[in-house]
């Protein structure tokens, strides 16, 4: 596997000297300031990759050319913003850049309702509570029929809540759940809006009536649509399984498991049209079985998110360390590496340690607890590069 770390452009606080110190041999990054439906140019590509070429790098992924929401729930206006994703696909095709990590989760990329959950050891990490997520849908958003989507113990859980939560809890939530998970990663909403809730519930009206198999139809209408640039300049499409992967919001999420990725890589069966196998999206199912599904979608998996959950009760989940959690990314790393293409991998949600938290990282993009978590993984990639090579696995 090529060694590769996400990167956030010339904003972010983690510098392409950083990266090259620390043994970093791919940048996944995308154009953040070209808005999401907008074509990147040729030369706004070719620009960024000779800088970081400047470096002893190269732009080995984009993470992400963002998906319209149009697109995804089949607007008007559909086919001319998959147009000019397709030329966009072009420009990267010409600059010789082939991997592409997309989503198509509607309205809201990742879920988490604590960005700095306090570990026993000083470090902090990322943690999704299932009440927390409740009260926000049944008494933030208000959204009709909320308590029908969730346990009959989480719902009276979320009513506790409601009794005792302080403003500033509920602003922290908003924040956290709509806000700063999102602004970053070309969200559909960031810090400079004023009112993010009800933002956030004319997104969600845009779905009515949207069910699950619907949004497959448009995936599938998607991908069809640009195969055909993707076949001639080789390029990978990557899907990212849903984050949490379960429906939220009303919304359908439609990579969440085995059956939902067999049905993807199925619809349009090429081998352009492939999988990000983020072990640490997918160890947040309690339904997925991490290292036979590594297994069964290997040789469609372009690209590789390497994190692992553990599961709580009540349906909450916490960012586990690298070494540990559902995920055993010891035995995914043999599975990746004796695959024989040079697959990108990055690791990805790191610890918030050592004075992170006064950096001005993204959340979840600590810089000395992703280079712990990189240093981790990169001594299992060697161990298990050792055991290929003597014929001990």
């Amino acid at each position: 596997m090529e060694k590769t770390w996400r990167w956030f452009g010339r904003k972010d606080a983690v510098t392409l000297d950083m990266m090259r110190q620390i043994g970093v041999e791919g940048v996944v990054t995308s154009l953040h300031e070209i808005p999401n439906g907008e074509i990147w140019q040729y030369e706004d590509i070719r620009r960024l990759q000779e800088q970081i070429a400047s470096y002893g790098m190269v732009w080995s992924t984009v993470e992400s050319l963002p998906v319209s929401e149009s697109i995804k729930y089949g607007g008007p206006d559909r086919d001319k913003l998959i147009d000019n994703y397709i030329k966009s696909l072009e420009n990267l095709g010409k600059a010789g850049i082939h991997t592409v990590c997309y989503n198509f989760m509607p309205v809201i990329d990742w879920i988490r309702t604590d960005l700095s959950h306090p570990l026993g050891d000083g470090t902090s990490t990322l943690y999704f509570d299932l009440s927390r997520l409740a009260y926000f849908d049944i008494y933030v958003l208000g959204r009709e029929n909320a308590e029908a989507d969730f346990p009959e113990e989480t719902v009276k859980a979320a009513e506790e809540l409601s009794r005792t939560i302080t403003r500033k809890e509920i602003d922290d939530l908003i924040d956290t759940i709509i806000v700063k998970t999102q602004g970053f990663i070309n969200g559909n909403i960031d810090e400079n809006d004023n009112d993010p809730v009800n933002k956030f519930k004319s997104l969600l009206a845009l779905y009515k009536g949207i069910s699950k198999e619907q949004l497959r139809l448009n995936l599938q209408y998607f991908l069809k649509r640009i195969m055909p640039v993707c076949d001639e300049y080789g390029i990978n499409m990557c899907i990212h399984p849903d984050d949490p992967p379960m429906p939220v919001f009303g919304l359908p999420r439609i990579v969440c498991d085995k059956d939902d990725i067999e049905w993807l890589l199925g619809c349009v069966d090429n081998f352009h049209n492939g999988l990000t196998f983020c072990a640490g999206s997918l160890s947040a199912g309690g339904q997925n079985d991490i290292v036979p599904m590594a297994k069964c979608f290997v040789s469609r998996t372009h690209f590789v998110h390497l994190r692992s959950c553990d599961i709580l009760c009540g349906g909450n989940f916490i960012e586990a360390p690298h070494t540990g959690g559902r995920a055993d990314l010891v035995e995914l790393v043999r599975i990746f590496e004796k695959e024989p293409r040079n697959i990108p991998m990055r690791v990805d949600h790191g610890r918030t340690m050592l004075g992170d938290e006064n950096g001005g990282y993204n959340p979840g993009y600590s810089f000395h607890g992703r280079m712990l978590a990189f240093g981790q993984v990169e001594g299992i990639m060697a161990a298990v590069r050792n055991e290929i090579n003597n014929n001990i696995i």
